[in-house]
């Protein structure tokens, strides 16, 4: 083997969506940067908003981590104040929800958010936003 065989690694697909990924991450980042969230937090936040008190494994599941990549990332977002995190009903699983005043800074950070949304939309266009939404397995 030598290192012509690894020329066609420069069209890695893995790569290339993952450095997609980042850039497009550092552009909400950026645009949410005045309201002291990420958007993984947002992410996060607007998460449990729409779906009420979750498990921690299916937030997981939702965003694409690992549990102890979630637990690790939930501590910011617990030292605010934004979130709770209780047992459930069944004291193996471990609920995830939203307060008060993590609702009120999903809403201040909204304004920011659709300003970064739709500034992607319009530099990824429609078709790419299609094929993006399928991919992810949304509609």
């Amino acid at each position: 083997m030598n290192d012509a065989d690894f020329q066609e690694c420069k069209g890695c697909l893995c790569f290339a969506a993952r450095r997609v990924a980042r850039g497009v991450t550092q552009h909400y980042d950026t645009q949410l940067r005045g309201s002291g969230l990420r958007a993984t937090q947002f992410t996060l936040l607007t998460y449990l908003i729409l779906a009420g008190s979750s498990p921690i494994n299916a937030v997981a599941d939702y965003l694409g981590v690992e549990r102890t990549t979630l637990t690790r990332n939930l501590k910011p977002l617990l030292a605010l104040g934004h979130i709770r995190v209780e047992s459930g009903a069944d004291r193996r699983v471990k609920l995830v929800s939203i307060t008060a005043a993590g609702r009120t800074a999903a809403a201040d950070a909204l304004p920011q958010w659709r300003k970064a949304q739709k500034a992607m939309s319009r530099r990824l266009g429609p078709a790419a936003l299609q094929e993006l939404a399928a991919a992810a397995g949304g509609s």
